[in-house]
């Protein structure tokens, strides 16, 4: 008998069909992978599982039993939790207590045990796989600290269905692991786990079956091992995994980044040498530590360099700062693109504009005919999916918001293009349309660093790669010679 069961589920909003028929099947003791891309109907089903939406039609049933009135309320009393990409703590409380409001029963008149809270803190902490004091504010935690705050409020509140929504977006590898012994652990009392990825390597590690949404449809249910990578990039996006990675060759021009023994204390960078030319696309590639981020905010100023120099449009310095690596028509989009890279509260427009305002100015005054002009040439040219360019730009989806930020640099006509991470929590087809724009912006010239985490990514976009070790470049592989064993043995400092 199925822990959860959810049979041809179907919703609407606004006369648009999100899910058309959905049946969806959790066993006790299995991790069963949701994949699909950004609109395919996951967020929908999810939201009916957890009673957030109601379903026009079709059954949910758990452990046997139908549900017939079904809300948030009913679905935490059946023991279904979620874990969202962006936990919904109260950041001014401290751990212990964002976990004390989430189990324990409200009473006027009750009197607080502390001593107990706490203690029970800590030992869900502690199953959870997480290093965090029960006393620390929310808000001095990361965010892959407060994903493990979550879990470990699931797991106190003994959810036996339990779902993670992009758990690893933003984890480290070793905090990947906790997670997976987490899940692990979770799986063998019995919980059944949804596990909604982009990442197909760990659905491949983690889950025993997947389930594949299109366009609000079941397209296929399957056991892991009997499907492999390029079959699962087939049935969510409808084409074949080549696509995703459309790296050809491009003719190589002169050289447009010239670094030579680069370093930074601050940065825990140091003895950095590379060139980029005109039409490449120099990947870089580490662990975890080695620096790959450190370089990329050295070379763009944001911690200056101590030592070395850089060559620019024939020019050697220091940059010291973003503004003059922003003169010096050199752009970079950073990891973390909600904080750093879109401002969500802004209209697509103005974000887009907002390196550039000078081209959308006059006398001192935004011009907003030409930041208008300029935002629809970026929308139509990088295929940005916005109603207008005046939509708040944190209600796009997550592709779109990365083709905002790649937008907001290139209205300032770089030469050279810092990516950091440029497809991370993002879907399938998103990836590809970013990998392209890579492509066309390469073929007119452009010189593109593209930092990654993402070996596929890495092997498949890139015409040479520097491998990162302990903050310098270990080596630089050209197409050739970079193979997954290649990268991993500099990786780790092997020569």
């Amino acid at each position: 008998m199925a822990l959860l069961d959810a049979t041809a589920i179907t919703k609407s909003f606004a006369g648009v069909q999100a899910l058309k028929g959905v049946s969806f099947e959790l066993r006790s003791g299995e991790v069963h992978a949701l994949l699909g891309e950004n609109g395919a109907g996951k967020s929908t089903l999810i939201k009916v599982i957890t009673g957030a939406e109601k379903a026009d039609s079709g059954t949910l049933t758990v452990d046997g039993h139908l549900v017939l009135h079904h809300s948030p309320a009913a679905a935490r009393a059946l023991g279904i939790a979620a874990v969202y990409q962006q936990p919904a703590l109260f950041p001014d409380l401290t751990v212990e207590e964002n976990i004390a409001l989430a189990l324990e029963s409200a009473s006027v008149w009750r009197r607080i045990d502390w001593r107990a809270r706490r203690r029970q803190a800590r030992e869900l902490l502690e199953r959870s796989g997480a290093e965090i004091q029960p006393e620390r504010t929310v808000s001095t935690l990361s965010m892959p600290e407060q994903q493990l705050v979550e879990i470990a409020k699931a797991i106190g509140a003994r959810a036996r269905i339990l779902i993670l929504d992009e758990p690893t977006a933003s984890l480290t590898d070793r905090e990947v692991e906790r997670l997976f012994r987490v899940i692990g652990a979770l799986r063998s009392e019995g919980a059944g786990i949804v596990y909604i990825s982009h990442r197909l390597d760990e659905v491949a590690v983690i889950a025993d079956r997947v389930t594949v949404l299109r366009d609000g449809q079941n397209v296929a249910t399957r056991d892991v091992r009997d499907v492999d990578r390029g079959e699962l990039v087939r049935l969510m996006v409808g084409r074949d995994i080549q696509a995703i990675f459309p790296k050809g060759d491009v003719p190589i021009g002169e050289i447009a980044l010239d670094v030579r023994k680069l370093g930074c204390r601050a940065a825990g960078i140091h003895d950095v040498t590379f060139q980029v030319r005109r039409g490449e696309i120099l990947g870089v590639a580490g662990l975890v530590g080695s620096g790959r981020t450190q370089l990329a905010e050295t070379l763009f100023g944001l911690t200056p360099c101590d030592a070395g120099a850089i060559q620019l449009q024939d020019d050697v310095m220091r940059i010291e700062s973003p503004a003059e690596a922003i003169r010096m028509k050199m752009a970079y989009l950073p990891e973390d693109r909600r904080q750093h890279g879109v401002v969500m509260e802004m209209p697509v427009a103005a974000n887009i504009s907002l390196a550039n305002l000078d081209a959308v100015s006059r006398h001192g005054l935004i011009d907003h005919a030409l930041e208008r002009s300029l935002a629809r040439s970026y929308v139509e040219r990088l295929r940005i999916k916005t109603p207008s360019v005046y939509t708040e730009t944190g209600s796009l989806s997550g592709g779109n918001q990365q083709k905002v930020a790649v937008a907001r640099w290139l209205a300032i006509a770089p030469e050279v293009l810092i990516l950091d991470e440029p497809t991370q929590g993002v879907d399938i087809g998103s990836k590809s349309e970013i990998h392209q724009i890579m492509v066309e912006l390469v073929e007119r010239g452009m010189a593109i660093v593209m930092i990654s985490s993402e070996l596929p990514e890495i092997l498949g976009m890139s015409d040479r790669i520097a491998v990162m070790h302990a903050g310098t470049i270990a080596g630089i592989l050209s197409r050739a010679e970079a193979t997954q064993e290649n990268i991993l043995a500099l990786a780790l400092g092997h020569a």
